[in-house]
């Protein structure tokens, strides 16, 4: 009975071993097929173009180079925020700073931008200024009046 537990052991083991020995050359295999993969260069996205108008729903098409690539080009639904400022690119946003004061010789006053964030590879500017018209300037008028405000009262 002894003898016959010992084999059951060593027949365990010997499967324990053989499975831990299979599993080890799957994942050589998978590794295997990482580095043919890297033989396919980095998705190159285009500029999202909105289906309608300047913002909202739209598409970008990417393509990559390789030799053993299955798919060179793809196409993606991106969206353009409607609310992001669209002089800048409707794919970069920034932080402006305050309006600065009125240049009388131009009657325009201007403000700096900081980029915020961008989407999906869109190439835009670090920084960005916005001009915009001072409006009316107030002028100060004095108060003259051809005589004074009792004089006109009725009695």
């Amino acid at each position: 009975m002894n003898g016959l537990k010992q084999w059951t052991w060593v027949a365990a083991m010997a499967l324990l071993v053989l499975t831990a020995m299979a599993a080890e050359g799957g994942k050589a295999d998978k590794q295997g097929k990482k580095e043919r993969k890297s033989d396919c260069g980095d998705w190159q996205w285009s500029v999202c173009v909105p289906n309608e108008g300047d913002c909202g729903l739209g598409t970008r098409e990417g393509t990559r180079t390789g030799t053993d690539c299955k798919q060179t080009i793809k196409t993606q639904r991106c969206k353009i925020p409607c609310n992001w400022k669209k002089k800048f690119g409707g794919e970069c946003k920034y932080d402006f700073q305050a309006w600065g004061e009125c240049d009388l010789a131009t009657g325009k006053k201007n403000r700096t931008g900081v980029l915020k964030r961008a989407l999906m590879d869109a190439t835009c500017a670090a920084t960005v200024t916005a001009t915009k018209p001072c409006g009316k300037i107030l002028k100060t008028k004095l108060q003259v009046s051809a005589k004074p405000w009792h004089q006109g009262l009725k009695r």
